[in-house]
């Protein structure tokens, strides 16, 4: 899917550069085929699969080279799951994109957005995680917010039942 940046779809044996990337201070690979990287100076630029809109562009094309994600510029950190991406912004609130199953997003809904969304709620989160379906944010006040899927109980919150926003872990 192009989720090694360098303009090909060829699998590499040795590494290879990532296209027009050279000012990183963090990545993050999904498990389901897109990378992205976290620039000096807040912005973060994504590539490979984008069926759901996780690589932020406001498309669901393909990309084998380093996309801007759209309205992104004070990230501190970013985090990828199955489909779907989020950034921790500069004073703690977070936005994702792509895949909106379960809820993912946190946004209130379970639609796919090919641009970053805001979660519902989270204002002064220090840092985030990403599952296949449900991301989970620690907050200042060492709490522990999840949304999305909820298989098995995965938000911690004592049931199985998926949200579309934030739920504080018991």
């Amino acid at each position: 899917y192009g989720q090694l940046g360098d303009g090909t779809t060829t699998t590499r044996t040795t590494p290879v550069d990532v296209s027009g990337i050279t000012t990183t201070t963090s990545i993050a690979l999904s498990s389901d085929s897109h990378s992205c990287a976290l620039l000096t100076g807040g912005t973060i630029r994504c590539w490979g699969k984008n069926e759901d809109g996780q690589l932020g562009d406001g498309t669901t094309a393909q990309r084998t080279t380093p996309v801007d994600v759209s309205g992104i510029t004070t990230a501190t950190s970013l985090a990828l799951g199955s489909a779907h991406s989020c950034a921790l912004l500069t004073g703690g609130t977070i936005k994702c994109w792509g895949n909106g199953n379960s809820g993912r997003l946190g946004d209130g809904t379970t639609f796919d957005s090919t641009t970053p969304v805001d979660v519902s709620g989270i204002t002064t989160a220090t840092s985030i995680a990403l599952g296949n379906d449900h991301p989970c944010a620690l907050l200042t006040d060492s709490e522990v917010k999840c949304w999305g899927g909820n298989t098995n109980g995965r938000l911690g919150d004592g049931t199985t039942t998926g949200s579309t926003t934030p739920v504080d872990v018991s």
